[in-house]
């Protein structure tokens, strides 16, 4: 028995937590399922595109809350195990990517796995944001500093207490953060291959499909 009975209602309770789609239900506010438009995604960026900045950040805000809250919470506990960590930040990151609500299509985890990991340690958290920025700001790529904030994660991870400050995260730890990246990048093959062929839209572009003029009327002929 041991901590299975204990890891596994946590992992449940993160993924329903988790697996609440607020991209879903803000597009849903401003009379738009999210999932038809764009990319198709629930996520902040593709809610930004489709229903604006105010919601887009909304959207952000609540992903990563949503992420932070719950592994925050089992932090608090008594007897933390690593186990239970890793419990809390897989079953939040998983629920929001392979939301139960959904029909198990979600998002692509950032904002959540952003919120989750800043609970335990949010040095490779800042570390990530920092990066982000700089490669958006420089870029307009969304999605690429998305990627590479992601693969930031575990080496920052692994710097903590070696030349970074703070005490040195645990090998379990370090691998979900690894997995974590491994997951996210994934969730973007897409992206990288628009990148790849330099098809990939920048922050603030309108989608292809959005950009497509409406067939003009047929001139109708004379009998």
């Amino acid at each position: 028995m041991g901590l299975w009975p204990s890891n596994l209602t946590i992992l449940v309770a993160c993924f329903l937590v988790g697996g609440v789609p607020f991209g879903f239900i803000i597009g849903k506010c401003h009379g738009v399922d999210i999932r038809e438009h764009g990319s198709g995604n629930i996520g902040a960026t593709n809610v930004l595109r489709t229903c604006g900045k105010p919601a887009g950040l909304l959207c952000f805000f609540l992903d990563t809350l949503k992420g932070f809250g719950p592994v925050f919470a089992v932090t608090q506990l008594t007897d933390v195990t690593a186990a239970l960590t890793m419990s809390a930040v897989g079953g939040t990151v998983c629920g929001h990517i392979w939301t139960p609500y959904l029909r198990f299509r979600g998002g692509k985890g950032i904002a959540t796995s952003a919120g989750a990991l800043l609970a335990i340690a949010w040095i490779p958290v800042v570390v990530g944001l920092i990066s982000w920025i700089i490669v958006v700001t420089a870029t307009r790529y969304v999605s690429l500093g998305s990627i590479l904030a992601a693969a930031s994660l575990p080496i920052t991870g692994l710097l903590i207490g070696r030349g970074l400050p703070g005490e040195p995260l645990s090998t379990p730890i370090i691998v979900l953060f690894s997995l974590l990246a491994v997951v996210a990048i994934s969730r973007h093959h897409a992206n990288i291959k628009r990148l790849l062929a330099g098809t990939e839209n920048k922050l603030g572009q309108a989608k292809d499909d959005q950009l497509k003029p409406e067939p003009e009327p047929e001139p109708e002929s004379n009998p």
